[in-house]
C-alpha cells in the first residue's frame, strides 16, 4: 500500500503517518508548506520528512493507494486537485481511522474537556492488564511510543473524538466518523464557535453522535450535566445507558485515595479526574465483558489506580516542595474552571498563581469573553495573556486587554507582551506556591522555567 499525506506535519496526521510506516507492505511520503517540532524531528526519524516543503502535484502519482488530507490543506492545494484528477481514493484522518479499525471493537471518548484524559486512562489500563488496543490520543503518555497506533493483531481501537472539523472538504464532525461500539461524553460547554455559531448547533453535534452508537452498543455519560443526560433519554433503545459520577474518595497526606471498590491510592488528583477515572472504569468493563475476559472490576481499578496523567493535563514539571509547577492544556471557560479548582483542592494552604493564554479562535472573540467570568476565581492571583497579532492573524476583531479583564469578572491581569508578563512573573516571591499555566498554545515561547528554576 502507497499512502500520500497532504499536511503531514499535524500533530495527529505525522503521528498517523508514523504508524502506517511501521506497518508491513506501506509506504508512505507526505507532503507540507512548513512543518515544526516535534513534529519534524519525529519526521525525520523515520525517513518521511518531505525533502523540500511545499505543494507539488508531481507527487501524486496514479500507483497510490490512497490519500489522506489534513485540515491544513485547501481545497486549492495543487496535491488535492491531481488527486481529484487521477481518481485516487482520499481519506480524512478520520475516515482512514475507521477505515483501518471498522472490524474492531471501537471506544470513542468525546466531550468538551476531559476526553484527552480520559482515552489515556483507558489505553493506560488495558496495557497493564495485558489488552492489546490499537489508538489515537491528543497528548503523550507514558510507555506510549506514539499518539496513533494501527496493527492487524488488535481486537480493540481506542479514540479520542474530537467534534472539530473532518477535513475542508467534509464539515462534519471528526467523532461522527468512529461509530463507537463503546461511547463516552464527559460534557457540554460550547466551543468552537467559529464552527458552532448557537449552542443548540454544538449540542447537536454531540447528539449526531449518540445516534452513531452501533447496535446494541454502549453510552457511557456524566449525569452532572443536562444535555448529556437529555441525550441519554432521546437514544435509541438499543443502546444501553451508564451514567456516571465523581467516584467516591478522600485525602490522606496530599494524596487522593478511591473509597470504592477498596481503599486506592491515586496518582491523581481533582474531582473532575475522578469523574474521568469513573467513565474509563465503566468503559473497560463493558469491553471486559464483550471480550468474554475474566478480569475484576478490582483489577481495572488497581490499573487505573497507576495512571500519572498524560502530557500537559495537569502535568507537573517542578516541585522543590516549596514550589509545585503544573502545565495543563486549559483553554475553555470549563477546562480553566475545573483544573483552577483541582489545583486549589489539592492546595488548600499554598497561594495559587494562575497563568493562562487566550490563544484559539473562541477565545480571542470579544463576544465570547463572558463565558470565562468567575473562571479563575479561587486562583490568589491570576494573570492572563494573549497576543494581538493572532487576533490579526485569525482575521478577528480587535479585544483590549480591558475587554479581557471584563469578560473574566476581573481580579486578573491581562498582558500582550510575553516579555512583560515574565517580568511581572518574575517578580513573584514563590514561597508556599503552586503556580499553574494554562494554554493550547505556547505563551509565545516564553521559558517559565527560567522563572521559577531560579
Amino acid at each position: 500500500m502507497r499512502i500520500h499525506f497532504i499536511a503531514i506535519g499535524g500533530a495527529a496526521m505525522h503521528n498517523l503517518a508514523i504508524a502506517l510506516s511501521t506497518k508491513d507492505g506501506y509506504i508512505v511520503t507526505g507532503s507540507d508548506d512548513e512543518i515544526f517540532d516535534p513534529a519534524k524531528s519525529h519526521l525525520e526519524e523515520y525517513g518521511l520528512l518531505p525533502d523540500q516543503m511545499g505543494w507539488h502535484a508531481g507527487r501524486i502519482t496514479t500507483d497510490l493507494d490512497a490519500v489522506i488530507l489534513g485540515m491544513h490543506a485547501r481545497e486549492d492545494n495543487a496535491e488535492l486537485i491531481r488527486a481529484k484528477e487521477l481518481g485516487i481514493p482520499i481519506y480524512s484522518f478520520p475516515e482512514y481511522l475507521y477505515e483501518q479499525t471498522k472490524d474492531k471493537i471501537r471506544i470513542v471518548v468525546g466531550g468538551s474537556h476531559g476526553k484527552t484524559t480520559t482515552t489515556a486512562m483507558i489505553l493506560h489500563s488495558l496495557q497493564q492488564l495485558g489488552i492489546e488496543s490499537d489508538y489515537m490520543v491528543g497528548a503523550g503518555i507514558a510507555n506510549f511510543d506514539r499518539m496513533v497506533r494501527l496493527s492487524d493483531t488488535a481486537k480493540v481501537a481506542v479514540f479520542e473524538g474530537d467534534e472539530y472539523l473532518t477535513s475542508p472538504l467534509d464539515h462534519r464532525s471528526k467523532f461522527l466518523l468512529y461509530h463507537p461500539n463503546i461511547a463516552i461524553l464527559t460534557g457540554i460547554a460550547w466551543d468552537h464557535i467559529n464552527v458552532f455559531p448557537t449552542f443548540e448547533e454544538y449540542v447537536e453535534t454531540f447528539r449526531k453522535f449518540v445516534g452513531l452508537i452501533e447496535p446494541n452498543g454502549e453510552f457511557i455519560y456524566f449525569e452532572g450535566d443536562a444535555n448529556l443526560c437529555k441525550l441519554a433519554d432521546d437514544a435509541r433503545t438499543d443502546i444501553k445507558r451508564h451514567p456516571y459520577n465523581t467516584l467516591p474518595y478522600k485525602v490522606k497526606n496530599s494524596v487522593v485515595c478511591l473509597e470504592y471498590p477498596e481503599e486506592l491510592p491515586l496518582r491523581i488528583f481533582g474531582e473532575h479526574n475522578l469523574q474521568n477515572m469513573h467513565a474509563a472504569a465503566i468503559a473497560i468493563e463493558r469491553l471486559v465483558a464483550m471480550l468474554k475476559i475474566d478480569i475484576s472490576k478490582k483489577q481495572i481499578y488497581e490499573a487505573l489506580s497507576s495512571f500519572g496523567g498524560a502530557k500537559n493535563r495537569l502535568e507537573k514539571i517542578f516541585d522543590n516542595n516549596n514550589l509545585v509547577v503544573f502545565k495543563d492544556f486549559a483553554h475553555s471557560p470549563s477546562k480553566l474552571l475545573a483544573t483552577v479548582h483541582a489545583v486549589r483542592q489539592q492546595y488548600p494552604k499554598k497561594r495559587l498563581v494562575a497563568c493562562m493564554e487566550l490563544h484559539t479562535f473562541s477565545s480571542l472573540m470579544s463576544d465570547f469573553l463572558p463565558h470565562y467570568k468567575g473562571c479563575m476565581k479561587e486562583a490568589d492571583t491570576a494573570f492572563v495573556y494573549y497576543n494581538p497579532e493572532v487576533v490579526a492573524h485569525k482575521k478577528l476583531a480587535t479585544i483590549t486587554p480591558e475587554q479581557v479583564e471584563e469578560g473574566f469578572g476581573g481580579g486578573v491581569e491581562v498582558f500582550t507582551d510575553s516579555k512583560q508578563l515574565k517580568s511581572r512573573l518574575e517578580q513573584l516571591d514563590y514561597s508556599n506556591t503552586v503556580l499553574l499555566l494554562m494554554s493550547s498554545g505556547t505563551f509565545d515561547g516564553l521559558q517559565f522555567n527560567e522563572i521559577f528554576e531560579r
